[in-house]
């Protein structure tokens, strides 16, 4: 596996692959790799001919309330995890390369604003404005190639979606199924900052959407009664506040009123500083990934 630094650098190396009629595949992360990162790296292994996994820790993505300076990063960790999923390119590039005047120098930003208020957005209003303006960048900078997505985050996932759609980029787009740890906890980065007591009580957000699952697929479509389903589930444990538990449409992301096979039930749990989020539909409940 290369890894590249500069953006001139990555863009020779996928010209030249391109050129001998290679698909290319790219995974775009903040780092700190997990095996659910890893997942998406296979997967791309296992279906394009050049894999990039791209690592930057952006700093638009952050809100004046979060702290930049201690989200994990584990270069050596990242470059080993990324290898052995099957990567040959490690593109690192430092904050100069991406952004040389600067975060406060960049004075362009690419949003998604109709999906872009809810939920998460509510709780973190210039998170994803910063997620798709970096995202672009990569796409641009990549060039053609199918990019790979985990569904854990999937408000990011539609956002990206839309944003392809409508800026017209030649990307496809592969959502990629949540891995989970055994107890059936989303793998996340942020899972390093619990203590052991919250980590024993974060599946709580699983198994409430789980529930809330279940009852639609026993026939339940009234929202009260599903919201009420998983959040009898949530108050098992009081050491995490819930921040919502939402059931959307997975396109819109906008609230519905009546729920049917296609909805998306949406959750987050806050521990202290630490939140969790976690996400479910009818046919994920028979497709996690149990790691």
């Amino acid at each position: 596996m290369k890894t590249l630094t500069t953006i001139s650098e990555l863009r020779v190396e996928i010209a030249q692959q391109r050129q001998q009629g290679k698909r290319i595949g790219l995974v775009p992360t903040m780092g700190y790799l997990h095996a659910g990162h890893a997942s998406l790296v296979q997967r791309a292994a296992l279906e394009c001919d050049l894999v990039v996994v791209t690592v930057f820790v952006n700093p638009l993505q952050f809100g004046a309330n979060e702290d930049l300076a201690a989200y994990p990063r584990d270069a050596i960790g990242d470059a080993l995890t990324a290898a052995s999923a099957g990567a040959h390119v490690l593109f690192l590039p430092e904050l100069a390369e991406m952004y040389p005047l600067g975060q406060e120098g960049v004075l362009t930003s690419v949003s998604v604003e109709a999906l872009s208020s809810v939920m998460e957005g509510a709780a973190r209003p210039s998170h994803f404005a910063g997620m798709c303006t970096v995202v672009a960048k990569l796409f641009n900078i990549a060039g053609p190639c199918t990019a790979y997505f985990g569904k854990k985050d999937f408000q990011q996932l539609a956002i990206i979606t839309a944003m392809v759609r409508d800026l017209s980029c030649d990307v496809e787009l592969v959502g990629c199924e949540i891995c989970r740890e055994p107890d059936g906890l989303a793998m996340s980065s942020r899972n390093v900052y619990l203590s052991a007591q919250q980590r024993a009580a974060a599946p709580v957000l699983w198994r409430a959407l789980r529930a809330g699952v279940a009852a639609l697929g026993q026939g339940e479509t009234a929202v009260a009664q599903l919201r009420a389903t998983m959040m009898k589930v949530m108050t098992t444990q009081d050491l995490g506040q819930v921040e919502y538990l939402e059931i959307v449409d997975p396109a819109t992301l906008r609230s519905v009123e009546e729920a049917d096979s296609t909805s998306r039930l949406c959750g987050s749990l806050r521990f202290g500083s630490v939140r969790l989020i976690d996400n479910m539909d009818l046919n994920d409940a028979g497709s996690e990934v149990i790691l």
